[in-house]
């Protein structure tokens, strides 16, 4: 059960997702394609048959209501709806997916379903009443099964009178596994299978979705499908040979058709084993893709926890491998063959690992595609003119990181829409703007990070109002007149900080910059911000492709070896002793491009013996994080490596040992262990030592 719910959830919230895209770009195009129509029926169709199957009753009455609605919209076309009908049907159908996610996220977090939906389906209704101009309550929308005769409650042997009566040629017995359970709901699947192809056809029983008595009849006679023409008939057979719970099926001349349970007089044209599709003689190719039937992709949906543990094996795999060609017992002798077939692995490994990771991937197009819904809903309530462009919405990224940046991103883009965007057109207009404002969102792969900024046209940021508030309020840590203004943007990031006077609905409570900076740093990100006060302002997010594996820069300090990622690093260098100069507080400082950084000793920090302690014998490594930037002074660099990121054992989690600048620890090829090192975390906890 808990798979069916999974699988579900993942369907249902993939649809909603598909029909809030649909929505917003026929809003932008201010009217429904017959596409559109067409393809929000089947959404609502598809839910509301996997909800009827998994018992959801409220998630099925809307979906259900909603598909009425749009049968008759289908039927009676869109130009008999005038252009507020549009609107308003517009603003239902936002209201009605929302309804849908609330039901959704209700079993998501283990809640109870809704009990009372009675103001959605009322005004859903009421506006099919409203464009049909009758009782919507009356419209039958049961397709091709209105002309079906329900008779499935009597008993004994049928005659041929009791298919649904029509010219079609021939029909299609479906019989479904013994013992799978359900049999009505799973022939109102094979329906909805059908349907979704746009195939005209008549079933029997009728009433298999909301009847349980049809499951005796299906168990011993089975389930009757009739399409209207004999290449339609091809067509129906292709996709009920895709459906796992057919047990076997055969075709039938409608005109031969006998009692159901009597032996057929006419011999079947075509009967097939489902459960062995090589035995079935299929249409050819071509005349499948001539009956519009299109190609079936081979897509399957895994388990994030299988693609967890498959990461985990590849990384065991990477560093035995690199154990095995490291062994110093063999370093010394001349094995050519086995050197050859050490390359060999070598390369196959990497290719392991690539595919691994690649199958992690996911585009940023989700998460981007959703913030059309915030900026749809924001420019309504705040009256403003505002598109959303997105740019580079195919950049792949882990989807653990994925699901980590939507709730930041959000957040960002509320911001530009609140603070950012000028409140009126008229301003805009003066200060030399186009009248329509514009939210830029987008995303680009750089080595192995990836860059998201979302940059808007509108007044930029007043660093000078930011300082004097934050000045206010205490948050200084010295001298106003010291701040330049990358630290004054990084004000902001301050729990508790706004620049807005009023609490609004979307912002001035203090509380959205500093959850996205958190957000950003948990998955190893960095985050900035730059304005241009009347231009417009812009943050960028740094978001390393996968946290399973880290390109670092191996370095020891003593008999110790540690890890510093390369995203982190900004240059290595030698320093003379002179250059070196203690701040106020007697800790020790050198200039880097004009800026003054502080050093942090590792080996002081970890009480590390080491024989390098004069700054000309070791080296000076500039690290970046967020807005930290210092020096660390280490004996020397081993190298740069790619590794593989194993969590630190549960137990050491009583000693706080990530609040100690470190995130994790590898393997090194030797055996060793390297300690990853965290540069956020470690500036912090210099700076409480000193």
């Amino acid at each position: 059960m808990d798979n069916m719910l999974e699988m579900y959830l993942y369907e249902t919230n993939t649809l909603l997702e598909q029909l809030d895209e649909l929505l917003i770009e026929a809003e932008k195009n201010e009217d429904f394609t017959t596409n559109d129509v067409n393809e929000i029926f089947r959404i609502m169709h598809t839910i509301k048959g996997s909800s009827a199957m998994m018992e959801f009753s409220p998630l099925m009455e809307i979906a259900h209501h909603i598909e009425d609605l749009f049968f008759y919209i289908r039927e009676n076309g869109l130009d008999a709806m005038s252009e507020s009908h549009k609107n308003d049907l517009f603003n239902l159908m936002f209201q009605s997916t929302d309804a849908l996610r609330g039901e959704v996220e209700k079993l998501e977090n283990d809640e109870p379903l809704s009990t009372n939906i009675d103001s959605v389906i009322t005004d859903i209704n009421s506006f099919l009443e409203k464009i049909s101009g009758k009782n919507a309550s009356a419209k039958e929308t049961g397709g091709a099964a209105s002309d079906a005769k329900s008779s499935s409650a009597q008993s004994g042997p049928l005659s041929p009178d009791f298919l649904p009566e029509g010219t079609y040629p021939q029909y299609i017995k479906i019989m479904f596994e013994e013992g799978c359970g359900m049999e009505n709901l799973r022939a109102f699947m094979v329906i909805t299978a059908l349907q979704e192809m746009d195939i005209p056809f008549l079933f029997y029983p009728a009433d298999v979705e909301n009847n349980s008595d049809t499951i005796d009849f299906i168990q011993e006679h089975g389930f009757y499908v009739c399409p209207e023409s004999r290449e339609l008939t091809e067509v129906a057979v292709n996709v009920i040979k895709e459906i796992n719970s057919v047990s076997t099926f055969e075709v039938l001349d409608h005109a031969a058709t006998s009692a159901p349970g009597e032996n057929t007089a006419e011999k079947p044209k075509e009967q097939v084993n489902a459960s062995h599709p090589s035995a079935v003689s299929a249409p050819a190719s071509g005349s499948a893709s001539s009956s519009g039937t299109p190609a079936k992709q081979s897509l399957i949906s895994v388990s994030l926890s299988k693609l967890d543990s498959l990461m985990a094996i590849v990384g065991e795999i990477v560093i035995t491998e690199s154990m095995v060609t490291s062994s110093p017992e063999i370093q010394n002798l001349k094995l050519d063959s086995f050197l050859k077939s050490t390359r060999q692995l070598r390369k196959l490994t990497d290719d392991l690992q690539d595919i691994a990771m690649s199958l992690r991937m996911v585009p940023v197009s989700g998460t981007f595609q959703k913030m059309n819904r915030i900026v749809r809903d924001m420019k309504k309530k705040l009256n403003k003119d505002v598109r959303l462009t997105i740019e580079g919405e195919n950049t792949e990224i882990d989807k653990s990181i994925v699901d980590s940046i939507s709730d930041p991103i959000m957040h960002i883009v509320r911001n530009s829409m609140d603070h950012g965007i000028e409140p009126t057109t008229e301003e805009r207009i003066a200060a030399g703007k186009p009248a329509q404002a514009e939210i830029v969102l987008s995303a680009i792969h750089t080595g192995s990070e990836v860059i998201i900024s979302v940059r808007d046209d509108g007044r930029g940021m007043d660093t000078v109002k930011i300082l004097e508030k934050a000045e206010r309020n205490g948050l200084l840590t010295k001298p106003a007149s010291e701040y330049s203004q990358k630290e004054i943007l990084s004000l902001l990031m301050i729990p508790g900080f706004s620049t807005n006077e009023e609490v609004t609905e979307f912002s001035g409570r203090g509380v959205g910059m500093d959850v996205v900076k958190k957000n950003v740093e948990s998955v190893g990100g960095i985050i900035s911000i730059t304005s241009e006060l009347g231009k417009g302002s812009c943050t960028t997010l740094k978001i390393p492709l996968t946290l399973a594996i880290v390109d670092g820069m191996e370095i020891s300090v003593g008999n110790s070896i540690f890890t510093i990622p390369i995203a982190n690093i900004r240059q290595s260098f030698k320093a003379e002793k002179e250059s070196i100069i203690l701040d106020a507080s007697g800790n020790e400082i050198i200039k880097c491009m004009d800026e003054f950084y502080p050093i942090v000793r590792i080996h002081d920090l970890y009480n590390i013996e080491t024989d390098i302690t004069n700054i000309e014998d070791g080296i000076l490594i500039w690290v970046e994080a967020s807005d930290k930037s210092y020096c660390l002074f280490v004996d020397e660099l081993l190298g740069e490596q790619q590794v593989v990121v194993k969590p630190l054992p549960a137990y050491l989690n009583n000693f706080n040992i990530k609040d100690s600048g470190i995130s994790g620890c590898t393997i090194l090829g030797d055996g060793n262990i390297s300690i990853i090192l965290d540069v956020m975390n470690l500036y912090l906890v210099s700076e409480n030592q000193y």
